[in-house]
């Protein structure tokens, strides 16, 4: 029997503009908001370059090791205000043998005064590994999605800020 790539699919309403929602994937500054990057280098266009890097944790996944580290792929299709896919993405986990090739879709469409995004990530395999990364995974893109979410709802400006 063929294997089936895991998956992980997520859609969420933010009340904010699709551009806005789409430019918070390839701003530096917002990045580091709402998905606690450390660094990152994102190019909106096709074969543009997107990767963005994460502090190693202090603690350590039994399967996984350390996690943090960087996560990378290339920018295969750029459609401003309506989405984006990175193709040939890896994670590279400090500790760990690198998980991919990975593709990552992220889609915006408005909805009455609001924009659904929906973000797609899928692996290439189905392993013990996989199935431990992408629970993770799961978990750490519905609480990134929601300080996406707080972050543009707020008008772009970080917790605590005015």
């Amino acid at each position: 029997m063929a294997r089936r790539p895991l998956t992980f699919e997520h859609s969420i309403v933010i009340t904010a503009a699709p551009d806005a929602v789409l430019a918070a994937f390839f701003d530096p500054a917002a990045l580091t908001v709402w998905w606690d990057a450390v660094r990152s280098v994102t190019t909106p266009r096709p074969l543009g370059v997107y990767a963005i890097e994460w502090r190693n944790t202090p603690f350590s996944d039994k399967l996984l090791g350390t996690l943090g580290g960087v996560f990378y792929g290339t920018v295969m299709d750029f459609r401003p205000r309506h989405e984006f896919l990175l193709a040939d993405a890896y994670w590279l986990p400090p500790q760990a043998d690198p998980f991919g090739p990975m593709a990552l879709e992220v889609t915006c469409r408005v909805q009455g005064p609001a924009t659904r995004l929906r973000v797609r990530q899928t692996g290439s395999d189905d392993g013990v590994r996989w199935q431990r990364y992408y629970a993770l995974i799961s978990a750490g893109w519905e609480a990134s999605l929601e300080a996406l979410k707080r972050y543009l709802e707020r008008g772009g400006r970080a917790p605590g800020r005015p």
